[in-house]
């Protein structure tokens, strides 16, 4: 038998979320509301449903490799220069090519926690250490994650806003955390969610700006609904952009997807009923879990965390019985809470009619 590279077998393979048909067959149910992965449940922009036919005509060439279009493009909103932008499939892809072109086997990552689970396994990937840094009543403490930073400390990867928990760093706290972590230190700001965030926020791009060990992360999968063209982009320094662009498949994003995305940034009024319906529904979820008594964490994404009054696999299998499908949050070391995609105004008056009848079952139980 062929051995595999040394530190492979420390890797547990990722478990991505299932898809619509794949739970529908496991648990012969008809229909499932899917409310597990953070997908935007209104979809995408109606610019995009043509796509295929007319793009028909190119699609049996190889894509831009460099994707000019949209670099050019994303490189004025965002007023960067086009040679600080690198594209992925996904930022799944991105993380690991961060990965790649800097950790080294016996070198550790520090990775807030729980977060995205994908941190750890890139880390572990490069044979280097994952060294898992508590959060603070839900929320990153860069103070803490500051007093864990050792001689072999390469990379820390910080998701803003944090996924399970919704929480937010401040400006203050950020700009302090930069100023004390040594340059040679990689700093990830994993910006998936950022765009739901409401009200006056920092442009952290600026930060990146000051900060030549900062790289920014960002998808299409979350406000723009595009999880299935699998594109996203990263914004640095041009030196630290060069050195990952020399590990990256050299055609790793799609015609498609890259059309699909250029198409999305053209409908802002797509992405402002996004906003609009997540802004709602989290405000509809934050009334009910009060009238309930139910601990929940103020989000700043497309997802809420949240008591559910039963333990964890309870609760899921509650939900999926109605068929609905939410995020256990055993899996992220939080038993007793569940994670739960913004949905439309029906799915979310579904979920929260399932709590209701959950807390008034597990409160006559006590009585």
């Amino acid at each position: 038998m062929v051995k595999e590279r040394s530190g492979v077998e420390k890797i547990a393979p990722y478990q991505a979320a299932k898809s619509l048909e794949s739970i529908k067959r496991e648990y012969g149910l008809p229909e499932i509301i899917k409310l597990a992965g953070n997908e935007n449940r209104l979809g995408c922009s109606s610019k995009v449903a043509n796509i295929l036919s007319d793009q028909h005509s190119q699609l049996s060439f190889y894509p831009d490799s460099n994707c000019t279009a949209l670099r050019e493009t994303l490189s004025e909103i965002h007023k960067v220069e086009p040679e600080q932008l690198i594209f992925g499939n996904g930022s799944f892809e991105l993380i690991a090519l961060i990965a790649h072109s800097y950790l080294e086997e016996g070198e550790e990552s520090l990775i807030p926690y729980p977060t995205f689970g994908w941190y750890q396994n890139v880390t572990l990937q490069m044979n280097a250490t994952p060294v898992m840094v508590p959060l603070k009543d839900f929320a990153i403490d860069l103070d803490v994650v500051f007093q864990q930073i050792s001689d072999k400390t390469k990379i820390i990867w910080i998701c803003n806003p944090n996924n399970p928990t919704g929480t937010i760093l401040s400006e203050e706290a950020l700009k302090t955390f930069l100023k004390k972590v040594p340059k040679s230190i990689l700093i990830v700001l994993d910006e998936a969610y950022i765009d739901f965030v409401e009200g006056e926020y920092f442009n952290t791009i600026e930060l990146m700006k000051a900060n030549e060990n900062v790289i920014l992360l960002r998808t299409f999968s979350k406000i723009y609904g595009l999880a299935s063209f699998r594109i996203g982009y990263g914004i640095g320094n041009v030196s630290l952009i060069q050195r990952i662009n020399k590990v990256r498949s050299p055609i790793n994003v799609s015609l498609i997807a890259q059309q699909a995305a250029l198409l999305s940034l053209e409908d802002q009024a797509f992405k402002q009923k996004v906003l609009d319906n997540n802004r709602k529904s989290l405000d509809l979820y934050y009334l009910t879990l009060d009238a309930l008594g139910l601990q929940y964490i103020r989000s700043h994404g497309n997802f809420i965390l949240f008591q559910a009054g039963v333990e964890g696999d309870k609760a899921e299998s509650l939900f999926l019985e109605k068929g609905i499908i939410i995020r256990n949050g055993s899996e992220f070391g939080l038993n007793g809470f569940i994670r739960v995609s913004v949905g439309t105004y029906e799915e979310n008056e579904k979920v929260l009619e399932i709590l209701k009848e959950i807390t008034q079952k597990s409160h006559n139980q006590e009585e």
